[in-house]
Parts: C-alpha cells; sequence; structure tokens
C-alpha cells in the first residue's frame, strides 16, 4: 500500500484527511472520536468570545434523489466557553500526540487580543493555528471573518500580529468571496503565514419557502445570508485552489477545502496543488467513517498508478491549467453516435436543437431511427455528450490533424499587425 502520510507546513498527519473546523469538530468527545475512527486531522470550531447561535441555522438544495448537494449555514463560531475548548483541545492532543490538531481562531482586530488567544491556544499544546478570515456571515457584520478577509492589507497586518507571538505554524483560511483570490493569498504570504487554506464558505440565500414566502432558514419569520458549501461548490473550490498553486509569487503549501465527499474529490484538490484537503458537509451528511473509503480509495488509487506516496501526485496537474488565450483553436473534435449504445431517447438531438448548435439529424438504421452527428454542423461543445443517459452511446472524437498549435493570442497579434 502507498504511504499517506503527510507533512503540511511542518505539521505531520497520517494522512492527508483533515476534518475543517465546523460543527463535527465542536467538542474533544467528537475530535477524539474522529480519530478514531481514521482521520490524519482536525480544526476545532472556531475558538474567539463565545457567542449565542440563532435556531434554526441551516437550510440546503436536494437534486432529484440525492439530498444536500448543497449547504447553507448561518451558524457562528463556538458558543462553548474558551476555556472549556482549551481544556479539551489539551487532553485531546496528549490522547492522540500523532494526529493533526489545529486550532482555528478569530477575534477582533486588535493586536492584544490576537496575542492574547495565541498564546492560550498553543499553550494546549496544539500543532497550528488556523486564522479564520473567511466567515461571511455573522462574525462579518462585525469586521471580522470575511470582511477582513476581502482586504489584502488588513490580512497581512493581522497574519503579522499572530506572528510576533505564534510558536506553531500558522494557516491563515482565506474567504472565497472575493473577485480573484490571488492578492487575499499573497497578502497572507506576505504576513508571514506557513500556509493558507481555501475555500471557507460563500455568501448565499438558499431559498425561499413560496408558500409563507419566507426565505431558508427561517428564524422567527426572518432570514439572512449564510454560508454556502457541499459538494456543489467543488468546481470553485477547485478553480480558487489551481489559481494560487500556479501563481508564480505563492511557495507555501495550500489545504483544499469545498465540497469533498469522496476519495475521487480529493485526488483532484491534490492534483490541483493542495497539499492535504478539509471535509466537512460529507461529514454532517454521513459521518466520521467516510474516512474508511476516502483512505482506500486513495491507497488504491496510487497503487494503481505505481506511485509509492501521496506526495507524487500533489500538483501533478498544475501545468495542464492555463488562460483561455493560450488554448489551442486547431484541436478539433466532434461528437459521435455508437448506435450500439444508443438507447434513441433522442436527448442529444433536443438539447442541440434548443441549446446548442443544431448539429443532429435521425437516420434509419438496421430498422430503428437513430441520431446521427451532422459534422460540418458540430463545434465540439460537448453537449450532448454530458446530457446522455446511455454510457458509452456519444463520444467525442478528435478530427484534426495534430498540427501545430494555434491560440488566441496568436489570431490577435496577427490581426494588430
Amino acid at each position: 500500500m502507498a504511504d499517506l502520510t503527510t507533512t503540511f507546513a511542518g505539521i505531520k498527519s497520517p494522512n492527508p484527511f483533515w476534518l475543517a473546523s465546523a460543527p463535527p469538530t465542536n467538542m474533544g468527545s467528537m475530535v477524539e472520536r474522529a480519530f478514531d475512527a481514521g482521520w490524519g486531522g482536525a480544526v476545532w470550531k472556531t475558538l474567539g468570545e463565545p457567542i449565542v447561535n440563532v435556531s434554526s441555522r441551516l437550510a440546503s438544495i436536494d437534486h432529484g434523489a440525492m439530498r444536500m448537494i448543497g449547504l447553507n449555514n448561518i451558524e457562528l463560531i463556538t458558543d462553548r466557553p474558551l476555556d472549556a475548548n482549551l481544556r479539551e483541545i489539551a487532553e485531546c492532543k496528549k490522547k492522540y500526540p500523532d494526529h493533526a490538531l489545529i486550532v482555528s481562531l478569530m477575534v477582533e482586530s486588535e493586536r492584544e487580543a490576537w496575542h492574547d488567544i495565541v498564546k492560550r491556544s498553543q499553550d494546549t499544546g496544539a500543532d497550528g493555528l488556523e486564522l479564520n478570515f473567511g466567515c461571511p456571515h455573522g462574525m462579518s457584520e462585525r469586521g471580522m471573518g470575511s470582511a477582513m478577509g476581502q482586504v489584502p492589507e488588513y490580512t497581512c497586518m493581522v497574519t503579522e500580529w499572530v506572528k510576533e507571538v505564534a510558536q506553531i505554524p500558522v494557516i491563515v483560511k482565506l474567504t472565497p468571496n472575493v473577485a480573484h483570490i490571488g492578492p487575499p493569498g499573497r497578502a497572507a504570504q506576505k504576513g508571514g503565514a506557513d500556509a493558507v487554506s481555501l475555500i471557507n464558505t460563500i455568501n448565499s440565500i438558499m431559498g425561499v419557502d413560496i408558500d409563507t414566502m419566507i426565505p431558508h432558514p427561517n428564524v422567527n419569520g426572518m432570514a439572512a445570508h449564510g454560508g454556502y458549501c457541499g459538494p456543489a461548490v467543488k468546481p470553485i473550490a477547485l478553480n480558487m485552489v489551481s489559481e494560487l498553486a500556479r501563481d508564480p509569487e505563492i511557495n507555501i503549501p495550500i489545504s483544499g477545502i469545498g465540497g469533498i465527499s469522496t476519495w475521487r474529490d480529493a485526488v483532484e484538490f491534490l492534483l490541483l496543488g493542495a497539499a492535504n484537503v478539509q471535509v466537512c458537509t460529507a461529514v454532517m451528511h454521513y459521518g466520521y467513517r467516510i474516512v474508511e473509503d476516502l483512505t482506500d480509495g486513495l491507497n488504491n488509487y496510487l497503487d494503481e498508478k505505481g506511485l509509492a506516496s501521496v506526495n507524487d501526485i500533489i500538483g501533478k496537474s498544475v501545468p495542464r491549467i492555463t488562460d483561455w488565450g493560450n488554448l489551442d483553436l486547431n484541436y478539433d473534435v466532434k461528437a459521435h453516435v455508437n448506435e450500439e449504445h444508443c438507447i434513441r431517447c433522442n436527448l442529444c438531438y433536443v438539447a442541440c436543437e434548443d441549446g446548442a448548435h443544431q448539429s443532429f439529424e435521425f437516420v434509419e438504421s438496421n430498422g430503428h431511427r437513430y441520431p446521427r452527428v451532422i459534422e460540418a454542423e458540430c463545434v465540439g461543445c460537448n453537449l450532448c455528450a454530458l446530457i446522455c443517459p446511455a454510457p458509452g452511446a456519444i463520444t467525442m472524437e478528435r478530427r484534426d490533424a495534430g498540427g501545430p498549435t494555434r491560440t488566441w493570442r496568436d489570431v490577435f497579434d496577427s490581426s494588430a499587425t
């Protein structure tokens, strides 16, 4: 079996799977059960001045039979006493010295407040600190969380305050509620961060009860925007992780977060530059034991690829990400219908006729009517293959001769001259 052990910003872990700072890491007994289940690390639910949470506080969207593909929460940081959390962190670390235990922190933007909570947190023996610069609701209205993380100068400043007293690695958790993730990522590094983690949750309103006309979640007839997470946010998270991974100015490790439910999801994050991954919503949905599938799946994948360590795949797909203007305009693919797999549902025809490029016609073959691609009209957009319910019925086949690459930049430069 491949070696799953990792060292992230100097923090050793038996595998790359950490619990993210959230309800599943709310107290010592929960984190201990998670470690017993096989999780390599955990980021404790954010500490600060205890607050009073509202009820209700979660809402979700479903897709067909799949529940909770997206989860919205308006829960804030810990509502438990700071002393109780710190005591349990110390006890947990003593019991599980080989697991990574990180303390998430958020306090008001004062140097003294950050110094105090950093000193008290690292005195527990924890392995690292994660600065929560991403919470998009409740705390941001108080000048903390994403309200600070959206301003690179503040991100840098507070990170510098923390590094003045921190004696253990500092991870800065970034908000996705920005136009571009590069500036806050570079600001965290400039402030002395040992690593970054992303993404935190996305600003959202999950929906409205059209009978009562009250948005979700309902708090005595009122609602507020919250943080969006779960499988539906994975593409956004992958983009932001890859943006930092290919940023030439970023040279600190990245912890990937956002919609990770399966080992395949985790592999995608690792390939796009994450050195480990953090999971939350999937645990809230299915429980701690999903880590068994995560570790088994990752082990099998590495074995099949003939790789000795999980570290061998980190960032391998980053060179495959480029700007749109660098893509090859000469590369040409066309859709092809494989009659032996086609179930003649005609969804491809409808989708292409009404939503794409009118590239299908019908032909009689072996006594049946099949859709066929009009190659002269097909632009290779993939829509038909994406909506086809029959595996193998539609494939995308290359038609160009594989000659020299021609990019949009080449076209633009030639037209300019």
